[in-house]
């Protein structure tokens, strides 16, 4: 047990590291928002995405906080994620969304793309089998 908690610590001080050196740029006005709160959250939802999905890279997207936006999102191209006010379950989320796009390449989802549609079309409603075969019954 105390090698996993110093495995998490080693982890979280390194992407610590690696998340000095990307930065987290904010955009506030007026809104108060906890620096140490925000990285440490930062870090904390990269690793469990890495952990999750057994990814080998370390993942440190770059993320712009925009706080007081109108609406709470998150733009995945421009790696943004918009609070109306700091929120510590919203900004975890929007880390974790960003965090999953930097860890499958663009290729990789339209791949997948690609293969949920191939699935879906070659699928079919047993509902449908039951008619087309007594349709065929008929005929006969």
């Amino acid at each position: 047990m105390k090698n996993a908690v110093r495995f998490i610590v080693a982890q979280l001080f390194l992407i610590g590291a690696c998340f000095a050196q990307q930065g987290l740029t904010v955009q506030s006005g007026k809104e108060k928002w906890p620096v140490a709160e925000a990285q440490k959250i930062y870090a904390a939802a990269c690793l469990v995405v890495a952990q999750e999905y057994r990814v080998k890279q370390t993942l440190n997207p770059s993320v712009k906080l925009i706080l007081g936006a109108q609406k709470e999102d998150v733009w995945l191209e421009g790696h943004e994620i918009r609070l109306t006010k700091w929120n510590p379950y919203m900004f975890a989320q929007g880390v974790v969304m960003l965090a999953l796009a930097d860890a499958v390449s663009l290729d990789k989802r339209l791949e997948m793309t690609k293969r949920a549609v191939s699935w879906a079309d070659a699928t079919v409603d047993v509902g449908d089998v039951g008619r087309n075969a007594s349709s065929d019954n008929g005929r006969r």
